[in-house]
């Protein structure tokens, strides 16, 4: 695909005249970039500018853009059969993706919901906990219990459960209320100081009687603040829960598939004997596919999954038409096949010990506030973000592609990058913790995810 100068203008006149882009402005904040193709870590521009994806086109593309054997999963299925309801029928691709989840999952999350998106996937989970609370004959315990800072999704289920003061605060009127405990302030690589779970139990305790379960995102909270907190507030969340009878749902759709360096970040709950705490739903998606094409699920527990199934409404009550899609079925496939035949565990640690040499030394910068490594996530938190012009003269110097959100420029790149990618990564967002402070424009996109 070639552009001349004219037909490239005219593009990406059209796109800012009509294509909304997410958190932007309609007008007067066109695409910068207009994308030609895309293989490994490399996204190459219609004007011949080639950047490295230093966000995994937010957070999905785990093995890199257009992985050759998903490409051809998706490629030979679509000769058979790219769609059908899952309503009345089954296919062998969403056959052979559940054989596969099975395995992969954590024991005992065995009960597969096939979902659109994450956001979905996370609407799913709380409805599933609520008719889980209906079916025990306690239908007052519809609430659910989320934690500020966090970050679930855009629909207005989703919404609802992420940080009450983030960016969703515009949508409260159409949102269903629910609980929020404070963020869990002990972070990763600190001791475990359980004064940090006392908001949690007090919101419980407040509320047991309405509450049909917690939902949180395991370790790391993504898209409201980059945030990396103890592994010892999940089991303490754990046991809460087993007690008062309340479910613990677990968002694994950004830190799964060896974000945070385990197979999920649950996973740093790990004991002595290798055991952690798993939860009664958790949600999975984004590196589900390999970030070929859009596919979530929420998985439950025979406990949970058993006592819906047998209640007087033994249907889950949720149906998307796209459910299952057997080219997602064959993508998610594929990607499971890689996540199983390389050695991710080992190559995510190369990227956290590459990613921490580089960015630690960047907490000596006049405007960092804070810096954050886990897994293959890389945070450098700022005082104050810098211009959006500045930003994108550092992408294109650099040729890394970053979208830092508020004060946030973060890294999450290919489970597949190189060493000398994440060095030129970690410099590009050494230079722009360099760039001067500029205030928040508003109809900028200042937040994200």
């Amino acid at each position: 695909m070639n552009f001349s100068s004219e037909s490239f203008s005219k593009k990406i006149a059209f796109d800012s005249e009509h294509l909304w882009h997410p958190y932007a402005a309609l007008k007067n904040t066109p695409a910068r970039f207009l994308a030609k193709s895309a293989h490994g870590t490399t996204i190459e521009t219609a004007d011949g500018l080639k950047l490295i994806d230093a966000v995994s086109s937010w957070w999905c593309m785990a093995h890199g853009h257009n992985a050759p054997e998903i490409v051809e999963a998706i490629q030979k299925q679509s000769e058979k059969m790219c769609h059908v309801m899952f309503g009345g029928f089954t296919h062998e691709p969403a056959i052979e993706l559940g054989e596969r989840l099975v395995e992969f999952l954590p024991e005992g999350l065995n009960k597969i919901f096939f979902a659109d998106s994450g956001s979905i996937a996370v609407e799913c989970a709380a409805k599933m906990a609520v008719q889980y609370q209906h079916s025990l004959g306690r239908p007052e315990r519809c609430k659910l219990v989320a934690l500020k800072g966090g970050y679930h999704g855009d629909t207005a289920g989703a919404m609802a459960l992420s940080d009450p003061d983030g960016m969703h605060v515009l949508f409260r009127g159409i949102m269903p209320q629910h609980y929020f405990a404070e963020r869990p302030n002990c972070r990763f690589d600190c001791p475990w100081d359980d004064s940090d779970f006392t908001s949690m139990e007090r919101v419980v305790e407040e509320h047991e009687n309405e509450i049909a379960a917690v939902i949180c995102e395991p370790v790391f909270q993504g898209g409201n603040g980059m945030w990396l907190y103890n592994a010892g507030y999940l089991k303490r969340l754990r046991k809460l829960c087993d007690e008062k009878g309340i479910l613990l749902i677990l968002d694994e759709i950004a830190s799964g598939f060896f974000r945070t360096g385990p197979r999920f970040a649950m996973m740093h709950t790990a004991d002595a004997n290798a055991d952690y705490i798993k939860p009664d739903i958790m949600c999975i998606g984004k590196a589900l596919t390999g970030g070929s094409i859009t596919m979530a699920a929420c998985v439950a527990s025979d406990k949970v999954a058993e006592t819906i199934t047998n209640s007087k409404i033994p249907a889950f009550m949720h149906g998307p038409t796209y459910m299952a899609n057997p080219l997602a079925c064959a993508a998610g496939i594929a990607s499971l096949d890689l996540f199983k035949s390389r050695n991710y565990a080992e190559n995510v640690k190369r990227i956290e010990s590459r990613l921490r040499a580089n960015l630690e030394p960047l907490r000596s910068l006049e405007n960092a506030a804070d810096v954050r490594v886990l897994g293959a996530i890389g945070v450098l938190e700022l005082k104050a973000k810098p211009s959006a012009d500045d930003i994108l003269k550092v992408i294109k110097d650099t040729g890394v592609w970053l979208r830092p959100f508020c004060n946030y420029v973060y890294t999450m790149p290919p489970l597949i990058t190189t060493d000398a990618e994440i060095d030129r990564i970690c410099e590009a967002i050494k230079r722009i913790g360099e760039c001067e402070p500029a205030p928040v424009v508003e109809g900028e996109d200042e937040f994200h995810e």
